[in-house]
């Protein structure tokens, strides 16, 4: 040990000295220098290295400043109220105004347009009518910048949406000058329209997810919960501006089931940290978009409290509440007989009792009894005695409630026919039975009679009166033992698309479409009463106007007997077969057609079919046994490859569906996907390509791609003149840009 302990030492002491001695040796060696040249030298970066270190920040701005140029350019050339501009300018008059209005979308994207318009020093009172020349105080050409910004996001999110999924270069900027040159984003972005809220939504929410995805291994960091919190957050913006983005929300929720699925198949992962990645999830991808969704309806409710042309979509209490309404007001409180009355449907979306001169082609071919939701005449019914009572004499006639129990008769005041049912099918739900108006108050049967079944009353425990507004009531027809119901079933254009009424079977107390109110009365004989002093709950208007918006949107189906210029087919979009003419054709106007750039669509849409190609080819050669592809190349193809195709046929397979009226502008969501699908499969077939095929092969994408951009720039910006100058552009014949 002493031996050991001294070698230690004196070897110790060994290296001490060869390190005292090595500065003196090696400055010993070496030449006399200058002291200048004693300071370190740096290495200075070449080109290349400069230009990736900086190409993230610069290339997006560069982007971003040719977007700023292609939509606003000339954005207020046209001074005339163009396509869908009839629509939004006027629901964000409304916002202005403070006058409630309904749409089938919802609100945020029209409040933006209402905020867009405040800052324009817009005072709401242009009536938007299409065609129409804007006024000198309507600073439409803001209003249209202001809604072109949403348009002018996408290009910078989608370039950096293409480098999270781990896209080179090259294929990155392709990505970008595809959104960039694409003219159908260009056009769409320069109107008042939701449609670039919309595509902003829909890119910002991928973005997230992307950001979001990248952080999978830093799980519950500070970024995590930045990028999981934003996503939920443009899920919620999305679909505030339209239901079209939940689509997009379906992409990210079938992305969060698959990573959950395999967390839970992970054995080594505690129960604990499986439990908060799903309470994490549930919480910022659910909970939030909701929170978010039901403040746009909070905000519109605010907004929007006085009377306008929506309220009867809304409840009667809704409608007591707003300014200027008629509703409730000076209305008696008790409803006797004699009084005449419009009868509220109390279900979600619910209409007014209605009818109308139009008998059904079918069944009964009696006068049609619908639920509709504006305000006229033919909504207005009288309550009268059953027959088996003394007539009502409105001269000496002394008061006699109606109630609870009380069995009645309901006769249309335009008509004088008394409402009906009896045994046969309903026109639509042919499992109940149909309603009908017939006879007149000295014509008619026991098939008149309607019971009076009180469910509640918002101002009294007192079943015996029946009240204005605060009572919700059911009629059961006494002989047939069925319920008055209108279930939001629409029926056919021979019936105006109203709501169909029918004698529903089932007797579910709870069936908020078998329960009724009076909205308005009117009887001299009784004192005026405010019933509007009962609040309507937020929650039951936030779900009954999102019944009747989707409703309404059902509602929207192409109708045989009328030619709709404008509308298109779903397989015509992918495809680019036809466009759509965005105003008058007249050679004094400016004139725009909505169409995409040909190589963007066609090659997009070709991306799809050779993904499945090239996913099968690998699949087939792993089943032999071949491993061509590492794991990391997996999991590009598997995210940055079938994610956006997934998205694609989520926004795409739902118009293909659905029977309502489509158009083109309709497919652009599902377009960037397929944008997104082109650019990862160029990345995939030219990454190991050399130098001078991709250079070759990416400038000809970008040449042809910003060449076809140029070309068709005229229908973005305008096409002054004749139209037949424009001829050139015409490539087929539904490509309607000439008449020449």
């Amino acid at each position: 040990m002493a031996s050991e302990k001294a070698t230690l030492a004196s070897g110790a002491d060994l290296g001490d000295g060869l390190r005292q001695r090595v500065p003196s040796t090696q400055t010993a060696s070496r030449p006399a220098q200058p002291a200048d040249n004693k300071k370190f030298v740096k290495k200075e970066k070449t080109f290349v290295e400069n230009f990736t270190e900086w190409e993230p920040i610069f290339a997006p701005i560069l982007f971003t400043i040719a977007a700023f140029a292609t939509r606003l350019w000339k954005i207020g050339i046209s001074d005339i109220v163009t396509w869908d501009e009839a629509h939004f300018g006027k629901f964000g008059s409304y916002y202005i105004k403070h006058e409630y209005y309904f749409d089938v979308h919802p609100p945020l994207g029209k409040m933006l347009v209402g905020l867009s318009g405040v800052l324009a020093g817009y005072n709401g009172t242009f009536e938007f009518k299409s065609g129409e020349k804007y006024p000198e105080e309507v600073n439409y050409a803001f209003m249209r910048a202001f809604n072109a910004l949403f348009g002018i996001l996408c290009i910078p999110l989608a370039y950096y949406t293409a480098r999270e999924l781990k896209l080179r270069r090259p294929a990155v900027w392709l990505v970008t000058l595809m959104v960039l040159c694409e003219n159908s984003y260009t056009t769409i972005s320069r109107f008042i329209l939701l449609d670039s809220m919309l595509l902003f939504g829909t890119v910002a929410t991928v973005f997230c997810w992307s950001k979001f995805h990248n952080q999978r291994h830093s799980a519950f960091e500070p970024e995590w919960f930045l990028w999981l919190f934003m996503t939920g957050i443009s899920i919620g913006c999305v679909c505030s501006v339209k239901l079209v983005g939940l689509f997009v929300t379906a992409l990210v929720g079938l992305y969060t089931i698959e990573d959950l699925w395999n967390k839970f198949g992970d054995t080594r992962m505690p129960v604990s940290t499986l439990s908060a990645h799903l309470f994490t999830r549930i919480i910022g991808l659910i909970i939030i978009p909701f929170m978010i969704y039901m403040l746009s309806f909070a905000l519109h409710f605010a907004i929007l409290d006085r009377s306008g042309p929506g309220d009867a979509q809304m409840s009667s209490l809704f409608q007591a509440n707003l300014k200027g309404t008629n509703v409730g007001k000076n209305s008696p409180l008790e409803v006797v007989y004699g009084s005449r009355a419009t009868i509220k449907n109390m279900g979600y979306g619910g209409g007014l009792l209605h009818s109308h001169v139009q008998t059904y082609p079918e069944g009964s071919q009696q006068q049609q009894v619908t639920c509709y939701h504006h305000k006229d005449t033919n909504n207005d019914w009288f309550f009268y005695p059953n027959r088996n009572e003394p007539d009502y004499d409105a001269e000496s006639e002394e008061l006699r409630h109606i109630g609870d129990g009380s069995l009645i008769r309901l006769i249309h005041a335009q008509t004088g026919r008394n409402l009906h049912s009896h045994s046969i099918a309903a026109p639509v739900t042919k499992k109940d039975n149909e309603v009908s108006a017939y006879g007149n108050l000295t014509v008619g049967d026991d098939k008149d009679h309607w019971r009076v079944e009180v469910v509640r009353d918002a101002a009294s425990w007192d079943r015996s009166k029946l009240r204005t507004l605060t009572t919700a009531f059911r009629l059961k027809h006494p002989t047939l033992g069925c319920y008055l119901r209108a279930g939001n079933t629409n029926l056919p254009q021979w019936g105006f698309k109203q709501v169909e009424v029918t004698c529903t079977k089932q007797n579910n107390p709870r069936d908020t479409y078998t329960h009724w109110n009076v909205e308005a009365h009117w009887n001299d004989k009784l004192p005026p009463s405010d019933p509007s002093v009962y609040k309507s709950p937020f929650f039951h208007d936030f779900i009954h106007l999102n019944v009747a918006m989707m409703t309404s949107n059902n509602a929207l189906v192409p109708d045989p007997d009328k030619q709709d210029d404008l509308a298109s087919q779903w397989w015509q979009w992918p495809i680019l077969h036809v466009g759509l003419r965005m105003c008058g054709w007249d050679d004094k106007i400016v004139k725009y057609f909505l169409l995409g750039n040909p190589f963007v669509y066609w090659a997009s849409t070709a991306s799809l079919g050779v993904l499945a190609l090239v996913v099968f080819w690998y699949l087939v050669r792993w089943q032999r046994g071949y491993k061509d592809l590492q794991e990391s190349e997996v999991d590009r193809m598997h995210y940055a490859g079938l994610y956006p195709a997934a998205g694609w046929f989520l926004h795409y397979l739902p118009f293909v569906i659905m029977a309502r009226v489509t158009y083109v502008h309709h497919y652009y969501p599902a377009l960037y996907f397929a944008i997104l699908t082109l650019g990862f499969l160029a990345d995939w077939f030219l990454r190991n390509r050399g130098a001078a095929i991709q250079a070759v092969s990416y400038g000809i994408l970008y040449s042809v791609i910003i060449g076809l951009y140029i070309l068709f720039i005229p229908i973005c910006w305008g096409m002054t003149g004749s139209n037949k100058q424009y001829s050139y552009l015409k490539w087929f014949d539904n490509w309607r840009i000439s008449d020449a």
